[in-house]
């Protein structure tokens, strides 16, 4: 018999090597190797899709000038959020991971999308429910389609004989880590698993030209489960956020070879399913009868969507010796920065105060165009006065305490406007993108930091 072949892989990046290593050369973890059998088997991994559409392909040499540059339809779903963030449809040929905490609501979501595809032959592969669960699930969608089957199977040789019978336009993985290939002899959900199981579905959806979307899990801190190399692999990586105690969930898109990569899509989880929300900024913003100090409105965009978001700020006597920074959806070091600019420029002794910043709704931002909104809220807790009504800021805030300019102005000042704000604040250096004469709403330009600190709040 021949000799068992073992390696060891690097639970964090998939890194292989002949014998375990305390810290990885790859990605400097330690800790992270174990051992997995490996067993290639005698014959080549080959599922023989190049006679799949009854024409084989071309895998000779051919001249990029020669190649023809027609662009292929996409097809649309019912969920144009999901279009939206996959860049305009689903690409044939297109493997996309989408990944997201447990229970987030990932497989209802593709579950939906799925049986919403008319004319569309799908493919649902789960390793994770029964039938029966998911005929349970497809019922209280109140969606029902002919065009989709099922199947629950995990080694990937049946699966593969199966969509050989079927052939179908589209394929749903419900999860990759729960596949087993019958190339590699270690368990589910190893390294070595997800890559070998991975890489079979990418030779699938490129030389078939029927997309694939696998479902995956996350680790404890939050990113996404199975080698870095999976991420590589895929041609579009898909984040789906969301607190548990919030009816939101959000689909960000961290990588994409066919659209943009900072897209973002909102859904209401709802007893009957995912619920698209159309107009996100209503629901970001609460709902107040009075004014109460330490909250700032920020025209904010994800992608090429504009978004109106409540920014909270909280300051009060710092109690214990080491004054607390918490933030929540926001970057603490960028907060601290902003701090030290009002201690700086301002004159505000923030040193000596507990300082705590809140994105409403559970959203995390990175738009830098929010300073402005943050630095308003932190003044309007400091001085514990309300910011007045109807009034939004959209700016970056500089270490020199200047206010500088932000793209794509006019589509903030646009959905202001579309919301009833009456003025927007924004960097005086942002004059030339926009025209003041066509809007319907009053658009304040500022400098500096002082400059805004007189206009809300000295008489």
């Amino acid at each position: 018999m021949s000799k068992v072949k073992t390696a060891y892989f690097c639970s964090n990046c998939g890194y292989e090597s002949a014998k375990w290593l305390g810290k990885c050369p790859s990605c400097s973890s330690w800790n992270t190797f174990s051992e997995e059998v490996l067993s290639k088997g005698t014959e080549k991994n080959e599922n023989g899709w190049k006679d799949y559409h009854g024409d084989k392909r071309n895998t000779k040499t051919i001249l990029l000038n020669k190649v023809s540059a027609t662009e292929e339809d996409r097809i649309l779903t019912a969920d144009g959020e999901l279009n939206r963030v996959l860049g305009g449809g689903i690409v044939p040929g297109s493997i996309v991971l989408v990944a997201g905490e447990p229970g987030i609501g990932k497989s209802t979501l593709f579950l939906q999308v799925g049986l919403q595809l008319k004319g569309v032959r799908t493919l649902y592969i789960s390793g994770e429910e029964s039938e029966q669960q998911i005929k349970m699930r497809a019922d209280r969608l109140k969606s029902s389609n002919d065009d989709f089957y099922l199947l629950t199977e995990t080694a990937t040789n049946v699966l593969f004989q199966e969509i050989k019978k079927l052939r179908p336009q589209l394929v749903i993985v419900d999860s990759i880590q729960t596949l087993q290939s019958n190339f590699i002899e270690s368990s589910p959900g190893s390294v070595s698993q997800i890559r070998e199981c991975a890489a079979e579905f990418q030779r699938f959806a490129k030389e078939t030209d029927t997309p694939v979307f696998l479902i995956g899990h996350i680790t404890k801190d939050g990113s996404i489960a199975g080698p870095k190399i999976l991420e590589h692999m895929v041609d579009t990586v898909l984040q789906f956020e969301g607190d548990r105690h919030y009816a939101y969930r959000i689909l960000r898109t961290l990588k994409n070879r066919f659209g943009s990569t900072a897209e973002l899509g909102i859904y209401e989880m709802t007893g009957d399913g995912m619920r698209s929300v159309s107009n996100p900024s209503e629901i970001l913003i609460t709902q107040k009868e009075e004014q109460l100090s330490g909250s700032a409105i920020a025209a904010t965009l994800e992608g090429i969507r504009p978004l109106l978001i409540e920014v909270q700020a909280l300051v009060t006597q710092s109690v214990y010796g080491t004054p607390q920074r918490t933030v929540s959806g926001f970057d603490l070091r960028r907060l601290q920065l902003l701090l030290a600019v009002l201690e700086k420029r301002g004159g505000f002794h923030f040193g000596i105060k507990d300082v705590f910043v809140n994105i409403a709704g559970g959203l995390k931002v990175e738009d830098p165009s929010i300073d402005l909104s943050v630095i308003c809220a932190l003044l309007s807790s400091f001085e514990d006065v309300p910011l007045p009504q109807k009034i939004c800021f959209a700016g970056e805030v500089g270490l020199n305490g200047e206010i500088r300019a932000v793209n794509r102005i006019e589509q903030r000042i646009a959905e202001a406007e579309k919301l009833g704000f009456e003025k927007i604040i924004v960097s005086k250096y942002n004059k030339k993108g926009f025209d003041n004469q066509k809007t319907g709403i009053k658009v304040i330009p500022v400098g500096e930091v002082q400059e805004v600190y007189q206009l809300l709040f000295v008489n």
